[in-house]
């Protein structure tokens, strides 16, 4: 694998933490007041994914991947990845027990995050569909 290919996938990787994180915690100090938690988490999937393919209209298309089955791992990784993240920060920066963290994945509990992650997934191959038809 391309060198340089590998550095823009980390590269998109962190962008999508840090802007996750601080969508996180915009969430919890302005959207939690004012509309309480549950719905506060409701929203958030749906505004994460919305930020998610923002940031991946941006960053995938340079990469130069057009094959279905590449940007479907792009996307698979991705989601693994912020699955990851996410658990990594519930746990040691949080110090959340594990079992507070694995209803964060369970759309039963009221939490969507698992909806986000699987919009990711098909985030990747969606930009590039939608660019190729814009240009």
């Amino acid at each position: 694998m391309d060198p340089t290919l590998v550095t823009r996938i980390a590269a998109l990787a962190v962008v999508l933490a840090c802007a996750e994180t601080l969508h996180g915690i915009a969430r919890t100090v302005w959207v939690v007041p004012r509309i309480g938690k549950e719905r506060a988490i409701k929203l958030s999937a749906l505004t994460g994914s919305a930020l998610a393919f923002g940031i991946c209209f941006f960053l995938v298309p340079p990469m130069g991947l057009s094959a279905p089955l590449h940007l479907l791992a792009l996307g698979g990784f991705l989601a693994l990845f912020m699955a990851g993240f996410d658990v990594a920060v519930g746990r040691w920066l949080m110090h959340k027990a594990w079992h507070k963290i694995w209803p964060d994945f369970k759309p039963a509990t009221g939490n969507y995050l698992l909806f986000g992650l699987v919009f990711l997934c098909v985030t990747p191959l969606l930009v590039v569909r939608i660019t190729a038809d814009l240009g």
